[in-house]
């Protein structure tokens, strides 16, 4: 949704995705965009927009299927890159205290309902967000990204 919205319909941002890192206790779900000062506070309020509408209404089981089956696909392929699979490996250990295996793994994906994915989306996109900008903004351009992602 982002990329359709930000990158493909309004040509704002040279990239934007959605990522998120997770640990036994604790996660991120992240936002990135690049793109220029001058659309910051645009692009800002565009991605907070369409998070507030996951949140309100969730995504259709067709996006979370999709969702699903590029996770899946990525755990794959994940596997034919060295730094990947040690990565994968590590976090299994720190996370289940043991390694989980890919065909675990790729059960336990499989196993996620909808209504799942959105009660976690409500909870996540629910908070309050922290922002980080890196660039050259004008004090009269940083002033008003709070507004844009309040």
């Amino acid at each position: 949704r982002l990329f359709q919205e930000v990158r493909e319909k309004r040509g704002l941002a040279y990239s934007v995705y959605s990522y998120t890192s997770g640990f036994a206790d604790c996660g991120l779900f992240g936002v990135y965009a690049g793109c220029r000062p001058s659309q910051v506070h645009d692009v800002l309020k565009i991605c907070r927009d369409e998070l507030d509408q996951v949140a309100e209404h969730g995504l259709s089981d067709d996006e979370i299927g999709r969702a699903i089956g590029q996770l899946q696909g990525s755990t794959v392929l994940g596997l034919e890159d060295t730094g990947a699979l040690m990565n994968r490996i590590g976090k299994s250990e720190l996370c289940w205290g043991e390694q989980m295996s890919v065909d675990d793994m790729l059960v336990r994906i499989a196993s996620v309902t909808p209504d799942e994915v959105r009660s976690v989306a409500r909870d996540i996109l629910g908070q309050r967000p922290s922002l980080s900008v890196i660039g050259p903004l004008k004090d009269k351009q940083a002033s008003r990204l709070h507004d844009a992602v309040a």
